[in-house]
């Protein structure tokens, strides 16, 4: 059999190299070979951490007998999801609207011409809970296939054109404003859990987009009920099993709403916006815990997912070997008992980790096991003995064997990390994470970016993948070219960031100002994916949208700005709708409504006072405000890389700031103390 796998960049399609399938990786020569057998299409979509998948795979993929009858009957096609989200979002959609549901494994079945007739997720080897089995599935769908072609024919059609009418119409919708905004506050207070934190019930996600709105709609109105939802959630979160109180960095989601259990895989893209959520929330509050939240979060980017080209890895996975039984398991490298715990650290530190940490007999998870937490009714620890116990759990921790790695870079997820490692860098004095973010935003340059500044989704050992950049791509890496440009005032980064920009108009937006998730010249498939509305991460139109606007408010291009204020017709008709799902817009929107503040701080590089004023200017709360700096005056050059530094001087040759907002400009100030309340009073 053709191991038609083995030369994949994909960790998640290496995974099943070796099976007895005969896995095609998606292209047209698959659907060709389709076509010349006259059978149906099989496609099986996960990736690497995904838990079910590992299950699906062991139990039907890895069976000879199963895998002789999809060989005989169907081309079956494996997609790692985070390599093609177009592939994914396209079948997602049409499995959600034919199910009511969706999630991974997704298996979709269909026609040589890719139009989908059946759908489903995660199928057991024996029926079980109301699921057939795989094998039924199977020969359900092949029995259809032979005896109704008619039938399967005409549903494949219908669900295509059910697609195809769902195009969205929002270039019309207007831009978002105050009323819209207050709404969008109005239903997430109605989804809050008051007791637990977060929105809605079990399994309950880190709602990190929502909370980036909750911080930024206060900063603009003052709003405390905003506010004291985002501390609560991220206090809530901090404290919960979902956080890792050894070795810092969130897992995926909580499978209870007291965010006690979480489902174990641990993603960049959930990492990098909640470190840069609690930075947030340390710079408007100040609060201690969120600080070294934020700190351990990047922390633990840079040591469990940096990889040797400097880049950061997709995922570590939830499963790991139990050093107990031998079994591969989720969860074993994190869980505790009290004996363990007694083992590591003796009688009496053994005992008291155990109250601290909320372990108990009974155990929180599985077999008797707790995942750590820090109740808030735990015992008082002096803060010299907690660091010991915390670093000698954590180095036996260490000698467990550890979950896999997925060591594909994404640009998106990569473009989300940098702008939270530089911020955290200037916000907490460490420079060494400005420059992982610096050595990151390389990485995209060298190896994802083409000479006409296109970006590749993927790369793996320093290997540029095959996959073209989709929207969030572009908009996601946009955005931490911006962040690394306020930050190390290099106006290099502006510079890349404006070629992403640009291709985003040319090759991703409508006439109507909406945004395509794929490009223009992409693969066509059954539909040109359209969502604004985040997922795990913040939508590509959102983000574009937000690199659009500060893209603007670094340059003044009008055309940029229009640009944005178009796509951000969807908040304006989704925000007080459906606000947990469109955050990430909600806050781009916060962030027009407050101009965004364009902040330039100009004096001599080796003076101490201009390092002040700019860490000043980076901490200002102001929703969205970029910030330039550098040398004073456009006549020696000094502000051709930022435009925002072009004719700005300096007062009583003092290193000094300059704040405007909507065409108009504060007094230029050489005080941090001025600068400080200029962009973080409400309502200023």
């Amino acid at each position: 059999m053709p191991n038609r796998l083995a030369n994949e960049t994909s960790p998640y399609l290496l995974q099943h190299a070796d099976n007895p399938v005969d896995w095609w990786p998606w292209s047209p020569e698959a659907f060709a070979e389709a076509r010349e057998r006259g059978v149906p299409v099989h496609l099986s979509v996960g990736y690497s951490s995904c838990h079910w998948c590992h299950v699906l795979a062991g139990e039907s993929f890895e069976d000879e007998l199963t895998a002789a009858y999809m060989n005989e009957h169907f081309v079956n096609i494996k997609v790692d999801r985070e390599e093609r989200p177009d592939v994914d979002a396209v079948y997602m959609e049409a499995v959600q609207a034919a199910t009511g549901q969706g999630g991974w494994p997704m298996t979709v079945f269909m026609t040589a011409d890719a139009e989908p007739f059946y759908f489903g997720t995660y199928f057991p080897p024996e029926p079980r809970q109301g699921m057939p089995s795989f094998m039924q599935v199977l020969e359900g769908v092949r029995t259809a296939w032979v005896g109704r072609p008619e039938e399967v024919a005409e549903v494949a059609q219908r669900i295509v054109r059910d697609l195809a009418g769902r195009e969205l119409d929002y270039g019309k919708a207007g831009t978002p404003g105050p009323e819209e905004l207050a709404a969008a506050l109005l239903g997430l207070t109605r989804d809050y859990d008051a007791a637990h934190g977060g929105f809605g019930g079990a399994p309950k996600f880190p709602p990190s987009m929502a909370l980036e709105f909750l911080l930024r709609h206060h900063a603009r109105t003052g709003s405390e009920g905003a506010l004291q939802m985002a501390a609560d959630t991220c206090e809530a979160m901090a404290r919960g099993g979902i956080y890792d109180q050894l070795g810092g960095g969130f897992a995926r989601y909580s499978v209870d709403r007291e965010w006690v259990v979480p489902h174990f895989e641990k993603m960049l893209y959930d990492n990098a916006l909640l470190c840069r959520v609690y930075a947030h929330l340390w710079r408007a509050t100040g609060s201690d815990l969120a600080r070294r939240v934020a700190l351990e979060t990047a922390d633990f980017m840079v040591r469990e997912l940096r990889t040797d080209q400097g880049g950061f890895a997709s995922a570590l996975d939830a499963d790991s070997e139990d050093p107990l039984t031998g079994e591969h398991v989720e969860g074993a490298y994190y869980a505790w008992t009290p004996d363990r715990l007694r083992e590591v650290l003796g009688e009496a530190d053994g005992d008291l980790a155990a109250g601290y940490f909320g372990v108990t007999e009974e155990g929180t998870f599985e077999h008797g096991t707790s995942v750590l937490q820090l109740p808030q009714d735990g015992p008082a620890v002096e803060a010299g003995r907690l660091a010991g116990i915390k670093e000698r759990l954590l180095a036996a921790r260490g000698r467990r064997p550890a979950p896999g790695r997925d060591d594909k870079i994404v640009a998106a997820w990569n473009g989300l990390a940098i702008a939270a490692l530089a911020e955290c860098g200037a916000y907490f004095e460490r420079p060494d994470l400005v420059e992982r973010a610096t050595e990151a935003a390389d990485l995209l340059v060298r190896v994802h970016m083409d000479g006409r500044a296109r970006l590749s989704r993927t790369s793996k050992d320093g290997q540029v993948g095959t996959n073209d950049g989709v929207l969030e791509d572009y908009g996601d890496v946009a955005e931490g070219f911006l962040a690394l440009a306020s930050v190390t005032g290099e106006g290099v980064w502006l510079e890349f960031a404006g070629f992403l920009v640009d291709l985003v108009l040319d090759r991703f937006a409508a006439e109507d100002g909406s945004l395509y998730d794929t490009a223009h010249d992409a693969e066509k498939l059954i539909r040109r994916p359209q969502d604004p509305t985040d997922t795990a991460a913040p939508s590509g139109w959102t983000a574009a949208a937000g690199a659009l606007l500060s893209y603007a408010a670094h340059t003044g291009s009008q055309a940029h700005r229009t640009a944005a204020e178009r796509a951000l017709g969807v908040v304006h008709a989704l925000g007080p709708q459906v606000p947990r799902y469109i955050g990430h817009g909600l806050s781009v929107a916060e962030a027009l409504l407050d101009g965004p503040r364009e902040v330039a701080v100009v004096g001599h590089p080796e003076d101490p006072a201009l390092a002040l004023l700019h860490r000043t200017a980076l901490l200002g709360t102001a929703p969205g405000a970029v910030v330039a700096a550098g040398l004073a005056g456009a006549t020696d050059g000094g502000g051709a890389e930022f435009p925002l530094l072009a004719e700005r001087t300096l007062v009583d040759d003092l290193p000094t700031a300059y704040v405007c907002r909507h065409f108009v400009c504060a007094r230029p100030t050489t005080d941090p103390a001025e600068l400080a309340e200029q962009l973080g009073a409400v309502g200023s």
